[in-house]
């Protein structure tokens, strides 16, 4: 059976900007990749309507998803509209049931952005709840048995909301798939607008190269990486099961304070 990683984020480009070049590798490695983002980005412009920012950036993101042979799953909810309530956690474990996934990336469980953090609790829980029956799933799936290791990317500039560095655990060294990731994120052209005029960020493009030279430079050894560090392994997996060290290991560096 083909093995599958399910990469789920909270908006249009977060995958992009944090998890694609462990899902680049992994593609190399054989998996199966999944892309999905929980909020449909409808918040993201300064100029179009909800509805019409919400058509433009899920053609964007299907694009990107295409553009690197992911199976693309739809949006859930709009912007800021992403709670850790029973509705939409029934709704992502349903699609967890359905992927059978052996690797889940996600959001760091501190961030900068709520909802960041409430995919990362959506996520987590979803993976847990994928073999138990009496927990009724939107729509309707059977439960699963497979073990899955979950994976928290990079918070925000490697550091929770308070300023504190965020060391990973993982290091995956994206040297030789920066440009990858870079071409993906090309696939979301309404958002350079958006966050030079909101958030300040200056070249869209760039500031990905920037974060991955930041893991890169935190590993002292690659010159663009990303990090992930594992979710404590009890009711997901085996405790020494690492799957993704493991389909990557030539070019995964393990962070000796762990």
């Amino acid at each position: 059976m083909t093995r599958s990683v399910l990469a789920i984020a909270a908006h249009p480009d977060d995958i992009e900007f944090l998890i694609a070049g462990a899902l680049l590798a992994l593609a190399e490695a054989g998996y199966e990749l999944h892309y999905w983002n929980i909020a449909d980005g409808c918040c993201g412009s300064m100029v179009t309507d909800r509805e019409t920012t919400a058509r433009i950036r899920l053609g964007e993101a299907e694009a990107a998803a295409a553009s690197i042979g992911a199976t693309f799953h739809a949006p859930l909810c709009a912007d800021l509209e992403v709670f850790y309530n029973l509705d939409l956690l029934a709704k992502v474990t349903s699609v967890i049931r359905s992927i059978e996934p052996e690797i889940i990336l996600t959001h760091a469980p501190s961030d900068y952005m709520e909802d960041h953090m409430q995919v990362a609790r959506l996520a987590v829980t979803g993976a847990f709840c994928r073999g138990m029956p009496n927990f009724a799933v939107d729509p309707p799936q059977a439960i699963t048995g497979q073990k899955v290791t979950v994976y928290h990317a990079q918070p925000y500039q490697n550091r929770d909301p308070l300023g504190k560095l965020v060391l990973p655990e993982l290091f995956v060294d994206t040297t030789d798939l920066v440009e990858r990731k870079v071409e993906m994120l090309a696939c979301h052209k309404s958002q350079k607008e958006w966050l030079d005029q909101s958030q300040g960020m200056g070249s869209y493009l760039e500031a990905l190269r920037d974060m991955d030279r930041q893991v890169g430079a935190l590993s002292e050894q690659f010159q663009f990486a990303e990090g992930y560090r594992r979710h404590l392994y009890a009711g997901f997996c085996d405790k020494e099961d690492d799957p993704l060290a493991k389909a990557l290991a030539g070019r995964v560096l393990r962070n000796p304070a762990y």
